[in-house]
């Protein structure tokens, strides 16, 4: 491929729109376009980008048995009346009528359309296990999508399905994906990727990994232990306090707060610390809007993806009106009307002499003791875990936390799915019996902008070799010099001739600074550079994208040489890649 040729253009500019540099350097690098809000044309360089991100993908699930398929984009939604998800699942999910008026969505994920492929095959005990995989342009509905292709509404993903009849096959199955991914993405040149406990959510089921890119770019909170391998998604993280009383026991007691609504300023007002106030945080349920009051320390943030789980069905931030007897900014647990369902957070636990609200405008309650002044309670965890808190593992004060940028996921599902559709099997008994289930998803733009997020410098993407979108940019310094032109295409047809990817820029037009400039957007990690006065001196210079490499060859060994700087690439890359 010539330059000259390439679709997409090249600026220097940064947008102004763009957050996160991979999407700045992605747009600048001519690699996507803007055609609606979270929805993304590829150029060239992005479409080989993700090409080889695929192959890789495809490569790892093809090694661990799995059949690669294709679904459907447009799904019927009484296909997910079976599910129970059609109504469920929020507005994230695009839901519209065909002409004939029946009900349809755009499919965000294939986990009902897998059940329905299998449903009649997969009758009999004989035919587990097996393992299918599609990858495949969805669609999410993304109330804020942001940082190019990291956070998009249309997207190519892998997505996999496991079918067993046991869960300790399952479990097994899930282990040789869990190794799998941790392939894909060290052969993608990301081996940093670190595998965390994560919360389940809309896909349901038991246990779930996500895999997370860190970097302070990242949308999601990790928890880490920095003694001992816990990760888990902030999500998912066990919340554990200990407390000790610096206030001793007292009488509970009115007092005047006038105008103190948020806890730092009651705790202000009355003087003591926060870590003994009783904070109450409001939520509603989405399915009749009956409210969710939970209790927790001051100082502390309630954790959504947890509270959800404990009520048992999806929720969201209350608005409280004048008539539902809730008093919005003096809020505690005595005298709250009998249909709001109350939660203790477990942060509480031990605390003798607490302030809390006093369900009446402008006034708290200082000495509140949950057990004597409320009755026993049974804790819960709902905080998220925080910095300096408590591993759930080693038990150690040694929790950080850190950001990353989920680049997959994989869920034990176990018969949500196939209970609900009817997925069932005869076993070696006759018995009748429900498959269990397993997923495992990858996004693969999303996969892209995040190792341009990782690896990168002001100047373009630093790409791994193994999904540059071409492995040599051959620059050409002076097209109007006769003998460089020569010497030059004549290298290029042999570059191509044994097996290279080499971009090619013969402009006659540009200057070498820009030449350099479009080669670094583009990011290619081999750059041979030819010019009239190496040439007189029978060199060609060679230089790596990352500037580690930088020397001048004979002429006639270039193609020698640069295969050398291949391989050696390569071979970096695979020694991060475990069998």
């Amino acid at each position: 491929m010539k330059i000259r040729n390439l679709v997409g253009n090249r600026f220097k500019e940064r947008p102004s729109d763009c957050v996160v540099d991979s999407h700045a350097l992605m747009v600048r690098g001519g690699y996507i376009k803007n055609v609606a809000n979270g929805i993304f044309s590829l150029y060239p360089p992005a479409k080989r980008v993700t090409r080889k991100i695929e192959n890789i993908i495809r490569e790892e699930m093809d090694r661990i048995d799995g059949q690669e398929v294709m679904f459907p984009v447009v799904l019927p939604g009484s296909l997910w009346d079976e599910s129970g998800r059609y109504q469920s699942v929020g507005e994230e999910l695009l839901r519209f009528k065909d002409r004939s008026g029946s009900r349809m969505i755009l499919g965000m994920t294939h986990e009902e359309a897998s059940v329905q492929l299998v449903k009649e095959y997969a009758n009999s005990y004989a035919k587990y296990p097996f393992m299918i995989y599609q990858i495949q342009t969805k669609f999410r509905d993304e109330a804020r999508p942001r940082a190019g292709l990291i956070r998009v509404r249309e997207f190519t993903m892998k997505d996999a399905y496991s079918f067993h009849t046991s869960q300790e096959d399952l479990e097994a199955y899930y282990q040789k994906c869990y190794d799998s991914y941790n392939r894909i993405f060290a052969r993608c040149g990301i081996p940093e990727v670190v595998a965390v406990a994560s919360d389940s959510g809309m896909m349901g089921g038991s246990v779930s990994h996500e895999y997370m890119l860190l970097t302070p770019v990242g949308e999601d909170s990790i928890a880490i232990c920095t003694e001992c391998d816990y990760r888990a998604n902030m999500e998912a993280a066990d919340s554990i306090i200990e407390n000790e009383n610096v206030i001793p026991m007292a009488d509970m007691a009115e007092v005047h707060t006038p105008n103190e609504k948020t806890i730092e300023e009651v705790a202000n007002f009355l003087k003591v610390p926060v870590t003994q106030t009783c904070k109450a945080v409001v939520y509603q349920k989405n399915a009749d809007d009956s409210y969710v009051i939970v209790f927790i320390r001051g100082d502390l943030d309630v954790n959504e993806a947890k509270l959800s789980k404990l009520v048992g069905e999806n929720i969201h931030p209350a608005v409280i009106t004048e008539e539902c007897g809730i008093v919005a900014g003096f809020i505690g647990p005595k005298g709250l009307p009998e249909n709001v369902t109350v939660f203790f957070d477990s942060s509480l636990k031990g605390l003798d002499n607490l302030v809390a609200g006093a369900n009446k405008t402008d006034y708290h309650v200082t000495g509140f003791n949950i057990e004597r002044d409320y009755g026993a309670v049974e804790y819960v965890d709902a905080a998220k875990i925080v910095e300096g808190g408590i591993c759930p593992c080693c038990g150690k004060k040694t929790i950080t936390v850190q950001r990353g940028i989920e680049v997959g996921n994989i869920f034990q599902l176990g018969t949500k799915y196939s209970k609900s559709m009817g997925l069932t099997y005869l076993d070696e008994n006759g018995e009748t019996k429900d498959a269990i289930m397993g997923c495992y998803g990858i996004g693969v733009g999303r996969m892209a902008a995040s190792v341009c997020e990782v690896k990168h410098d002001d100047y373009g993407p630093i790409w791994p070799i193994s999904i540059a979108p071409w492995e040599i940019h051959m620059c050409l310094l002076r097209a109007d010099d006769a003998e460089a032109k020569a010497f030059a295409d004549d290298l290029y047809a042999k570059m191509n001739n044994s097996g290279m990817e080499v971009l090619y820029d013969d402009r006659d037009d540009v200057r070498p600074g820009a030449m350099f400039a479009d080669a670094d957007l583009i990011g290619a990690p081999i750059r041979v550079i030819v010019g009239p006065k190496n040439l007189q001196e029978g060199l060609v210079e060679i230089v790596s994208r990352d500037k580690s490499i930088s020397m001048k060859v004979n002429k006639d060994e270039v193609i020698q040489k640069v295969n050398e700087i291949r391989a050696e690439m390569f071979a970096k890359i695979n020694e991060k890649v475990v069998d």
